[in-house]
């Protein structure tokens, strides 16, 4: 009784942004599904058996499922959403209201079974609403059964069939799938536009096909040797026989599972130094075949990479394939479009692939924290590919503190804590999770230091692989790694629209010091660094701690009095020496997100 008590409290005081490994707790799926399809009218029949094991606390009386696909009809919340935005995404605009019957997307369920007894479901949308026969219990499992048939729709976002640059099939988000359950309760989302959260699990998958289809995506081949196609033994012949071919699938411990198909596949394989499988599966297409051959040995040096920043790589392979309507990753592989020069083919295989770490290992809720998901990735990608690429740079992260920048002075932006479909413009949200998201780390190094930012990432990974984090769990390892107190970041920094603005305000000359006077505009505190340059040509730095921080960067040259955030100005005190100030600068590392940084110098005459 003291123990359920006990669990029941920590479980309670967790709020939106909390929770720890003590009292952590995740549910569990293991899929098995047979599915044929039929490549004339591309629709396809399902059978699925679902084992789904209740850890939490809670007794479970519903479940819910998603049913992406259905999204792709007029009509849908995507569709309407789509139309009604102030920005829509070039991609989708009105597509979907203008789809035929032949042309829709659909996931319709024919029968759903608790453990044999039927059950009775509700339908709205992309979601389905199920009433247990039998309430699940804590620690208590059951096993659903389900017959269902799809449709897959006409390439409009992500999913669908023949894309823009012909691939058959992009098959994301298209089985019936289950709702994640966690201390926050369900994430029965509806499928408007964005991102997904998933159930970690096995999957057992078997794809009946036309045999002159080939298939790459989310799981290892039980079956090389029935299926040839560049997968088979070396040395092995393989006879196909019949007109269509049954790949087998199986993929441990991930949350979703994606599938291309295409008859027309080029199937590269390439196996790195440390033993992972590379795949890449590509049209054959003239254009394309030199930078697709050529984006091997990259990807390759880009896993390595983060392999060494974040942590390895758990899986033994990953696939590259051509499909999709841009660049999305999934479990174990990505889907990306092709027809592109190389370096974009290598920036979009680099965002994608990093992925694999934040958010296909490190299983943010992306529609919550899409910053986190999106923002990670391309903080470490961007890295990652200034890394492998012939054109580096000294501040890679340049362009998403401009964009930061604008969104922050457009009054167009929302709190990054908005839930993903809730922004008021497709133009916020990706700056928001992208830019800003990738300025949280990079600024991150300015607060604490690039070592410290490198450690907690690392840590991060050891502590919250296979998990769901929450910004909390990971502003909690930065704290632990680094000793400093840094929940005011976290907060202003995602939960408000508060932005910094410092300023060099004034200088006055006395005979035994230069007076330098310094304001906080902005809302947002920060630790300062001040370069004071003199006209001898020499420089020094000036590091002003934080208050609220408890904590004072290492290795700093001179460091003073810290400053507390109700105090709007500074003043910081240069010993006069043999040289005269020439020049103040805030920030040189420009490393700090100063919305304005016109007055962040100031020449001394």
């Amino acid at each position: 009784m003291r123990y359920t008590i006990a669990l029941a409290f920590i479980l309670t005081v967790n709020t939106i942004f909390a929770q720890n490994t003590d009292s952590y707790w995740q549910q569990h799926v293991n899929y098995v599904m047979d599915i044929d399809m039929d490549v004339k009218t591309h629709q396809y029949k399902g059978k699925q058996e679902l084992v789904y094991t209740n850890n939490s606390p809670d007794t479970l009386k519903k479940v819910f499922y998603h049913l992406y696909f259905n999204a792709f009809q007029p009509g849908s919340e995507m569709d309407v959403r789509s139309r009604t935005i102030k920005d829509p995404d070039s991609r989708v605009g009105d597509r979907i209201s203008k789809l035929k019957e032949d042309e829709i997307g659909f996931i319709k369920v024919k029968s759903l079974n608790q453990d044999g007894n039927a059950l009775e479901y509700v339908i709205e949308g992309t979601v389905m609403e199920v009433d247990l026969k039998r309430p699940l219990l804590p620690g208590d499992k059951t096993t659903f059964t389900m017959d269902f048939t799809g449709q897959v729709p006409l390439q409009i976002r992500r999913s669908g069939r023949d894309n823009k640059e012909g691939i058959a099939y992009s098959m994301t988000q298209w089985y019936p799938k289950l709702a994640e359950y966690d201390f926050e309760g369900w994430h029965a989302h509806p499928y408007i536009a964005r991102e997904f959260h998933g159930v970690w699990g096995d999957f057992d998958v078997k794809i009946t096909i036309d045999k002159d289809y080939i298939l790459g995506g989310t799981g290892y081949l039980q079956n090389p040797n029935d299926i040839g196609h560049g997968y088979e033994d070396e040395g092995v012949k393989v006879k196909q026989k019949g007109k269509k071919l049954t790949w087998h699938f199986k993929a441990p411990n991930v949350h979703d599972f994606t599938w291309a198909a295409d008859p027309d596949y080029i199937h590269d394989k390439r196996i790195t130094e440390d033993g992972t499988v590379l795949h890449f599966l590509y049209k054959d297409n003239e254009k394309i075949k030199e930078n697709w051959k050529k984006l091997q040995p990259k990807t390759e040096e880009l896993l390595s990479y983060f392999n060494e920043n974040i942590g390895p790589y758990p899986y033994d392979q990953y696939s590259v394939i051509q499909g999709g309507d841009g660049g999305m990753e999934y479990g174990m592989c990505t889907l990306i479009t092709g027809e592109r020069k190389f370096g974009s083919l290598v920036g979009v295989t680099a965002h994608e692939m990093a992925h694999s770490w934040f958010q296909f290992v490190l299983a943010t809720n992306e529609s919550q924290h899409e910053w986190m998901d999106e923002g990670f990735t391309t903080y470490i990608s961007t890295l990652a590919e200034n890394k492998v690429s012939v054109n580096t740079s000294d501040f890679p992260h340049a362009g998403s503190y401009r964009n930061y920048i604008y969104l922050a002075t457009s009054g167009i932006e929302q709190p990054q804590t908005t839930h993903a479909d809730r922004y008021d413009r497709n133009s916020a949200y990706g700056i928001a999770a992208y830019s800003k998201g990738a300025v949280f780390l990079s600024q991150l190094e300015y607060i604490i230091g690039k070592e410290n930012v490198e450690k907690t990432l690392k840590r991060y990974y050891d502590e919250w692989k296979f998990k769901h984090p929450t910004p909390n769990d990971f502003i909690r390892v930065a704290e632990k790694v680094s000793g400093a107190e840094l929940s005011w970041y976290l907060r202003e920094w995602t939960m408000t629209t508060n932005t910094i603005d410092y300023a060099v305000r004034k200088v006055n000359t006395t005979p035994n010091a230069t007076i330098v006077t310094l304001e906080r505009i902005g809302l947002i505190p920060m630790p300062i660094e001040v370069k004071v340059n003199y006209e001898s040509g020499g420089s020094e730095m000036f590091y002003i701690p934080l208050r609220i921080m408890r904590w004072e960067k290492p290795g700093m040259e001179n460091t003073v009095d810290d400053w507390a955030w109700a105090y709007p100005t500074y003043d910081l005190e240069i010993p006069v020496g043999s040289f005269k100030v020439e020049s103040i600068e805030i920030d040189p590392s420009q490393k700090m997100a100063d919305i304005n940084r016109n007055n962040n110098t100031m020449e001394i005459k």
